[in-house]
C-alpha cells in the first residue's frame, strides 16, 4: 500500500512529491501527460525560473525526485478512485488497482477556448488567458479582449496595466450595464459586439480579427476570459464541495471537506500561477506527513 497517490505531475504534483520524499513516504505519482501549459511558450513568474519551457520544467522535477527511491511515476491516467475504510482504491488506466492511505488530486483544469477559426493556431503564442504569465511579452501592443459581461470588462481592465491600446471584443452582445460601458469609456477601452469570424495571424503572430461581416480590426494580441472546467471528475465523485466558480473548495493546507483527500495547483485557487501551484503542493505535502505523524505515533 502506497501512503499517497498524486494524481496529476505537474508543479503541484511534483513539488508535493518531493516534499514527500523527504518525509520518506511511500509515493505514488500518476501523469496522464496533458497539462494544461502544453502548448506555453514559457512559464513566467516563477523565480530562479522565469521562461522556462513547460517540459523542461517537468523533466527537471522528475530527474531531481529520482534520488528518492520512495517515490514511483507512472505515465498513466486515474481512471476512478473510491475511499473505502479511510483508505483509497485507485484504479488505474490499464486496470490496475492500488491502494492508498491519503489522495492528492494536482490534476488542473482545462481552458474553454472559443471556438473560432484560428484560435487553436494562435494560442498560447499571441492568445493567452494570464496576463500575469503573459502578459509583459506583450506590453504596449495593440491588444483585444475576448470575453462578455464582467469577465470582459474585468480583463480589460486589468490589462490597462500592460499596455493602453485595448479593444474589448464580444463578439456578439456585450451583457455590459451602462455602469460598465461608462467606466470601460473612460479608460479608453473601445468596445465591438461584432460576430468574430476568424483569428489571422502569421507564424503563431495575431495580425488582425476578421469579424462575419468581412471588416477586420488589427491587433497584436489577444486576452480571453470565458472560463475552464476541471480536467478532472475524481474530486466530484468523491464528494468533494466546489466553490461557485467550479474550484475544488480546499481550507488550510489544501484540504477537502472528505477526510484524507487533498487538492493542489489549479484546480482549487484563483491564482493560476506555476509558482503557486508549486507551493501548494508543498503545502498540502507538509499537511500530508503531519497527519501521518498524528495517526502513526502511539
Amino acid at each position: 500500500m502506497y501512503d499517497v497517490v498524486i494524481v496529476g505531475a505537474g508543479p503541484a504534483g511534483l513539488n508535493a512529491a518531493l516534499i514527500l520524499g523527504r518525509c520518506r513516504r511511500r509515493v505514488l505519482v500518476c501523469d496522464s501527460g496533458h497539462p494544461r501549459n502544453v502548448a506555453s511558450g514559457g512559464l513566467n513568474g516563477f523565480l530562479s525560473r522565469d521562461g522556462i519551457k513547460p517540459a523542461e520544467l517537468r523533466r527537471i522535477g522528475r530527474e531531481q525526485l529520482g534520488i528518492y527511491t520512495s517515490v514511483e511515476i507512472r505515465d498513466i491516467e486515474v481512471s476512478d478512485v473510491e475511499q473505502v475504510d479511510g483508505r483509497f482504491n485507485v484504479v488505474l488506466a490499464d486496470g490496475t488497482r492500488v491502494l492508498s492511505r491519503k489522495l492528492l488530486l494536482a490534476t488542473g483544469v482545462v481552458d474553454d477556448v472559443p471556438p473560432i477559426q484560428g484560435f487553436d493556431d494562435l494560442y498560447e503564442k499571441s492568445v493567452f488567458h494570464c496576463p500575469y504569465c503573459d502578459g509583459w511579452e506583450m506590453r504596449d501592443q495593440p491588444l483585444a479582449i475576448y470575453g462578455r459581461g464582467e469577465h470582459g470588462k474585468g480583463l480589460a481592465l486589468e490589462l490597462t496595466a500592460w499596455s493602453r491600446d485595448l479593444i474589448l471584443c464580444t463578439d456578439g452582445p456585450g451583457e455590459l450595464s451602462s455602469a460598465d460601458l461608462d467606466r470601460l469609456s473612460r479608460n479608453d477601452i473601445s468596445i465591438r459586439e461584432d460576430r468574430i469570424a476568424s483569428l489571422e495571424g502569421v507564424e503563431g503572430v495575431l495580425q488582425r480579427i476578421r469579424f462575419a461581416s468581412g471588416e477586420t480590426l488589427t491587433r497584436r494580441g489577444l486576452f480571453f476570459s470565458t472560463g475552464h472546467h476541471q480536467t478532472s471528475n475524481l474530486a466530484r465523485k468523491l464528494g468533494c464541495e466546489f466553490t461557485p466558480k467550479g474550484a475544488v473548495n480546499t481550507g488550510l493546507y489544501e484540504a477537502t471537506n472528505i477526510p484524507g483527500v487533498y487538492v493542489a495547483g489549479d484546480a482549487g485557487r484563483f491564482v493560476e500561477l506555476t509558482i503557486v501551484a508549486a507551493a501548494e503542493g508543498a503545502e498540502a505535502a507538509f499537511a500530508i506527513n503531519t497527519q501521518f505523524v498524528k495517526e502513526d505515533l502511539r
